[in-house]
């Protein structure tokens, strides 16, 4: 595959990001707060390691019964997509803390988890928030010939029934990211067609040194301690159940029927739209009233504030989100929303029948 040349966002005189940031600014001014995590941040994140370390002790040394032992494998599933959603993700943003080594420490809990940070800051941070939705860019919505969750990518019959077999597909997500993604993304050099940034000698020993770890704690040690059969079972059902909620969680936010996948213009490579006004049309908010949801999924639900101000906390994104609102409705762009999880999972379904009909 050939590498890509990156779009631009086209320069404006009223910039919308601008006045966005202003506003927001103005809103953690006013209140004398800081814009980063809070002590209810941090309670959740210690609560969710620590339960996360007891479930997996609990299921090593304690071997509970079988019925027991799966329920506790779901749980640890919802555990992995938990910390990456809360604790992961805000310190990989930098949000998670004004203090750099707590932000370290919160992104390094990927590492925990099996998976790379370098590759993970370069996919995520550095692509997906530059070019959502951007075909040929965004790793985000590159599934091969799978799945078509573009307009622009092409069509093979097997995608008609793409809205169906979905549900398996999405479950793979954390095994195939563990044990092929990252180590594809490794020796390619590149994400996609994109080039990845040069890796120094620490960004190699710490790679090699997180997959190792994740294979001794996560298959050799369960095998030694509970036996191939019992470990095949439940590393299958944690994996599938985690790999499954970070997919859904994710796909809802971008590809839904009334998001929008921008193209950039073929002589000026530029994208039709601003940054701000790009993030608003790629986006998409799900169950923002609803407590559980928002607590669980680290405020990914509010992915329109999450877009536009990454470097904020999710902790504040219920509050600026009336912000953003207010600025959508006097600029005419939409603000897209569902108000519940199952609207949201309808939507996407939706979406994936249509990206299904041969254009």
């Amino acid at each position: 595959m050939s590498q890509v040349t990156t779009p631009k966002f086209p320069a404006v005189k009223q910039s919308l990001h601008t006045e966005l940031k202003k506003r927001v600014q103005q809103y953690f001014d006013e209140r004398g707060i800081a814009p980063t995590g809070n002590p209810k941040l941090f309670t959740k994140a210690i609560i969710m390691v620590i339960a996360f370390i007891t479930v997996y002790l609990h299921l090593i040394f304690m071997t509970p019964v079988w019925y027991l032992a799966i329920l506790e494998c779901i749980i640890l599933g919802g555990l992995v997509a938990a910390i990456g959603f809360n604790v992961m993700h805000d310190g990989s943003h930098g949000s998670f803390s004004h203090n750099k080594w707590l932000n370290r420490i919160a992104a390094s809990s990927i590492s925990m988890l099996g998976a790379n940070h370098f590759m993970w800051n370069m996919k995520h941070n550095m692509i997906h928030h530059s070019f959502t939705n951007v075909d040929g860019v965004d790793d985000d919505i590159e599934v091969g010939i799978l799945m078509r969750m573009a307009p622009t990518q092409k069509y093979y019959k097997l995608h008609k029934f793409q809205h169906l077999y979905f549900w398996v597909l999405y479950m793979l997500l954390y095994v195939f990211w563990i044990f092929f993604a990252d180590y594809r993304k490794y020796f390619s050099q590149k994400i996609g067609n994109v080039p990845l940034k040069k890796m120094n000698w620490n960004d190699h020993v710490e790679f090699w040194s997180v997959k190792l770890y994740h294979a001794a704690v996560f298959i050799v040690l369960p095998i030694a301690t509970v036996g191939w059969l019992y470990w095949m079972i439940g590393f299958i059902v944690m994996s599938f159940f985690a790999g499954f909620v970070l997919s859904i969680v994710f796909q809802l936010a971008h590809t839904v029927e009334h998001t929008e996948f921008p193209v950039a213009d073929i002589e000026t490579n530029k994208l039709p739209d601003e940054f701000a006004a790009h993030q608003i049309k790629t986006t998409a908010n799900f169950a923002t009233r609803n407590k559980l949801v928002s607590w669980l999924v680290g405020g990914l639900n509010f992915q329109i504030e999450h877009h536009l101000f990454p470097k904020i906390s999710h902790v504040h994104y219920p509050a600026i989100s009336e912000i953003v609102r207010n600025v959508c409705r006097e600029y005419q762009l939409q603000y897209i929303e569902y108000p519940t999880m199952r609207k949201a999972v309808v939507a996407h379904v939706r979406f994936l029948r249509q990206m299904g009909r041969e254009a």
